[in-house]
């Protein structure tokens, strides 16, 4: 029998990223409004390009909040130096819209995918995983000093080589780092490839014999907004499974959980990832439809790609009777008015148990407390 090879890539963006600048901005405000007022309405969009933060969208809240400090601390903490101009744009969300959320429907209508499968610890695709890893190993370092001439601009991107299903090595490794004009560039590019690349490479038992591509225009010195416009929800699928899985359109960043862009997104990786891990399939993607100022889903969809030991129907019928898929429901099950939302853009908004190295802001979208609910499935309990 003769052996399917193929490759397949992900990427991923450092908080430095002008995008990733922008979601940052839009979710340290959804924070605050949160912070102060957990009931708050916030679908927050943000615009970079040099010096220059544009705010725009629509809040409502009972929260006293100052945007444009908001904007100089997060351009601070993510380590650029200028001070920015703001031009803040934000509005009162629409009645229109408000009338149908104020019910318990969704704030839009809007389709969501969730995705888990059994290649990494983490339910995730091995791609993405892996150029996350590599984002936040080199921001980690960079925040700590240990890598020189590093700036805040980071991308990586991670080529694998399957054979039949199964990753089998590490095809290619690049990254683009931003850095200081006056740099030692073999120090610089020694220090990526050891100190990063091989590292991540190692922590999931490959190949480091892989090929590498550092900064390959020559030099990347003008970075984040300066060298690009950012914008808010431009990195969904860096975001989501490095295009593993469909990804349904909406984005993240800057809308508070009764948009169910984010919550039914969050709720859809949560039922996945206890899917696969209670064992009834290998991988599972599942799709949540809404419709604006409906409660609950217009429909389910599942798809196992032929691993899952028991029927779909069954499946689907085990989320229908065990949760409340309505925008309540959601926000309620998984905690989602904390203010949580802040480093999401910092490694994927999924994958990861919590969202910062202290380990106290939790991905309750994360958890495995579901999974004995599926289990039952296996010995027809449900």
């Amino acid at each position: 029998m003769s052996s399917t090879k193929y490759y397949f890539t992900s990427e991923a963006v450092s908080i430095g990223h002008p995008d990733h600048v922008c979601d940052m901005i839009s979710d340290s405000i959804l924070d605050e409004c949160l912070k102060q007022d957990k009931y708050s309405r916030v679908a927050c969009e943000t615009m970079a390009k040099n010096d220059f933060i544009i705010l725009s969208g629509e809040i409502t809240t009972n929260a006293k909040v100052d945007v444009e400090k908001i904007v100089k601390d997060t351009v601070k903490r993510i380590g650029y130096t200028y001070t920015p101009r703001v031009l803040n744009l934000l509005s009162k969300q629409s009645p229109d819209i408000a009338q149908g959320v104020d019910i318990g429907g969704a704030g839009d209508q809007g389709i969501m995918f969730g995705y888990a499968n059994k290649e990494t610890p983490e339910y995730m695709p091995l791609a993405i995983t892996m150029a996350h890893k590599l984002i936040r190993l080199a921001t980690d370092l960079r925040e700590e000093g240990k890598f020189k001439y590093a700036m805040p601009d980071m991308k990586s991107q991670v080529t694998l080589e399957y054979e039949n299903g199964k990753a089998k090595r590490v095809d290619t490794m690049l990254m683009s780092i931003q850095h200081l004009a006056n740099f030692n560039e073999k120090e610089f590019k020694d220090f990526i490839k050891n100190e990063i690349m091989i590292k991540v490479a190692k922590e999931y038992n490959l190949n480091t014999d892989f090929k590498v591509l550092i900064n390959p225009t020559g030099k990347f010195v003008i970075g984040g907004p300066e060298g690009d416009a950012g914008l808010t929800g431009r990195k969904i699928i860096v975001d989501t499974y490095g295009g593993y899985a469909p990804h349904g359109g909406g984005a993240f960043s800057g809308k508070d959980p009764t948009k169910v862009d984010r919550s039914a997104a969050y709720m859809v990786r949560y039922l996945a990832k206890n899917i696969v891990a209670s064992g009834i399939a290998d991988e599972c993607l599942l799709q949540l439809s809404y419709a604006i100022g409906v409660a609950e889903p217009i429909s389910i969809f599942i798809d196992c790609k032929g691993t899952n030991k028991v029927d779909n129907d069954k499946i689907i019928k085990a989320i229908y009777d065990n949760f409340d898929l309505s925008p309540k429901g959601i926000i309620e099950k998984l905690e989602l008015r904390n203010p949580v939302y802040r480093e999401t853009c910092n490694g994927g908004h999924f994958g990861r148990r919590y969202l910062d190295k202290d380990k106290k802001i939790e991905c309750t979208w994360e958890k495995l407390d579901s999974v004995d609910i599926f289990k039952k499935i296996l010995t027809n309990k449900i």
